[in-house]
């Protein structure tokens, strides 16, 4: 054997067979990467030595990236470096900077809220105060990313403001000291009647779950029975926080098993997870309404897909906007990222979350927003068997429910629709202008009338006739035909976005949130169906 197989031979037998190798995994895989990456390279040193102009060689390279990433999912993005701290801080529910919300209105920087505990709400810096210089040079005319780029900054770090606040003649002066400022996940909770609780949840970031057991806690002290969750426009955030948030409302199984919240599949199977709602908690028996929006997206479809899955609660509003792709972001080495998608979201009855975009990006952008869907009661999905683009799954208890991307409500029920004049209204921020002005001669009266009580406030305050006069001889000066049926159609509406803009310059998002609701349809609607909740849940 030995003299069959010598060293000579053996060695060019493997020298053929590394060879042969490399030329059928070239003829197999196609280009080769570094091929690429190498022609790359030449184009763009070709280009930026012969070019008929000078180029920004890393604004080209941007540009091919996010040329390449758009042959891709809708999800898989380039971040610059510029907008690394932006993104960062949307998620970890925090930033540095002097602690206010401001609106850009007729070119002035308008405070809408200061943020409680921030340094600006701690030296007085008031809602409706105009701020016309930063660091000593007017702010007049900012764009929103240049009041950002003057406002925020590194805590520790001062900077000068010069406030115009109404009733008050001279400039007020204002060194404030930037500070890590909070934001909130849940922007509202409340008692809608004496069994009813109502919690508002924006986004999911770093800080969710505690803020969710917090409400939570506050409205059964107050008497909550049943809890509509409002996830409506939330885009998601965190998955780790959905996890948490489904584990608050799902108990074991009838074997003692934890049930399954989502999981994931990818082409490499390192990111192919699972993940399980394990811990016993207060509130795993409380009849529960999910609320959706063609806004909801990604964590919110994790959780509401993982509650229709296990017949837990009632889904109801529109059908979810249907992102369930997985990313991962990996840092580059100036300081951008690539989010790329490696995996995709499944419900735990093996539906997947993400809508198809076959079609392109431009299509899948709007169509979320433009769908038809019919009104009404979903509790069977009865659609054809045939019907490809929604296959058909079933709950725990064996209802059937729809797949095809997003999350079908139990009961479809959409939002009221608004005229051309009160989009036009809104699209202006008219609203909040009016108000501007409006709180310069009756903010104090309010606000000594209230005195800080917001259930009070959306009781008893309305917005008068005169007011409504007033406000539509303001628009009309603002260069917004008036209509009169639209007005009369949309009346109502008028009435309680003005309410709300005012009740927001006292007691910020919650305020906004809570006077919106009174008018608000899909609400009140989904109140109503707190049988249908405990039936599903078989909590009778």
């Amino acid at each position: 054997m030995k003299k069959r197989f010598s060293i000579p031979l053996m060695l060019t037998i493997f020298v053929v067979a590394f060879v042969g190798g490399i030329m059928v995994n070239h003829v197999i895989s196609g280009d080769n990467i570094y091929e690429q990456l190498s022609k790359f390279k030449d184009v763009l040193s070709l280009t930026e030595k012969y070019y008929v102009e000078d180029v920004d060689s890393q604004k080209l390279t941007e540009d091919a990236i996010n040329g390449l990433l758009g042959n891709l999912d809708p999800h898989s993005v380039y971040i610059k470096q510029s907008q690394m701290q932006r993104v960062t801080e949307d998620f970890q529910g925090k930033f540095e900077g002097i602690g206010v919300e401001f609106s850009v209105v007729s070119d002035t920087i308008t405070v809408v809220q200061p943020i409680g505990g921030g340094p600006s709400a701690s030296l007085g810096i008031m809602a409706n105060d105009k701020i016309v210089k930063i660091d000593g040079k007017s702010a007049i005319g900012f764009t929103n990313d240049q009041v950002m780029k003057g406002l925020k900054g590194p805590k520790g770090t001062k900077v000068a403001v010069s406030i115009v606040r109404s009733g008050i003649k001279d400039l007020l002066e204002f060194e404030i000291i930037r500070d890590v400022i909070p934001l909130y996940s849940v922007d509202a909770s409340a008692m809608l009647n004496d069994k009813v609780g109502y919690i508002n949840v924006t986004r999911f970031a770093e800080t969710t779950n505690k803020e969710m057991v917090a409400a939570l806690q506050k409205l059964k002290s107050q008497g909550m029975k049943e809890l509509i969750l409002d996830l409506r426009l939330n885009p998601g955030g965190y998955l780790d926080q959905a996890v948490k948030m489904a584990d608050i409302f799902l108990d074991a199984s009838s074997d003692g098993s934890p049930r399954k919240v989502v999981y994931t599949k990818g082409r490499r199977t390192e990111f192919n997870e699972e993940y399980f709602a394990y811990t016993n908690n207060e509130f795993e028996k409380l009849p529960l309404i999910i609320m959706l929006s063609n806004g909801s997206a990604s964590a919110s479809e994790i959780v509401s897909g993982a509650i229709q899955d296990w017949d837990r609660g009632l889904i109801v509003g529109e059908t979810s906007f249907g992102k369930g792709l997985v990313q991962r972001q990996f840092p580059l080495s100036d300081g951008s990222a690539l989010r790329l998608t490696i995996a995709r979201y499944y419900t735990p009855s093996g539906r997947l979350i993400q809508r198809s975009y076959k079609d392109g990006k431009d299509k899948y952008e709007v169509e979320a927003f433009t769908r038809e869907e019919k009104e009404g009661e979903n509790i069977e999905h009865k659609e054809s068997s045939a019907d490809s683009i929604h296959p058909k799954f079933k709950t725990a208890n064996g209802r059937v429910i729809l797949g095809g991307g997003g999350i079908t409500p139990d009961f479809i029920i959409k939002p009221g629709t608004l005229t051309k004049y009160s989009v036009a209204l809104n699209r202006r921020n008219l609203f909040l202008e009016f108000v501007s002005h409006y709180l310069s001669t009756n903010g104090e009266s309010i606000k000594n009338r209230y005195k800080g009580n917001l259930s009070e406030f959306i009781k008893k305050f309305d917005i008068d006739e005169e007011t409504m006069n007033n406000f539509v001889v303001f628009t009309k000066d603002k260069k917004v035909e008036f209509v009169q049926d639209d007005f009369k159609k949309d009346k109502d509406f008028i009435q309680s976005r003005l309410k709300a803009y005012i009740a927001r310059n006292y007691w910020g998002n919650e305020g906004w949130t809570l006077s919106n609701l009174p008018v608000d349809t899909q609400l009140e609607k989904a109140m109503s169906l707190f049988p249908e909740a405990q039936k599903i849940a078989r909590l009778n």
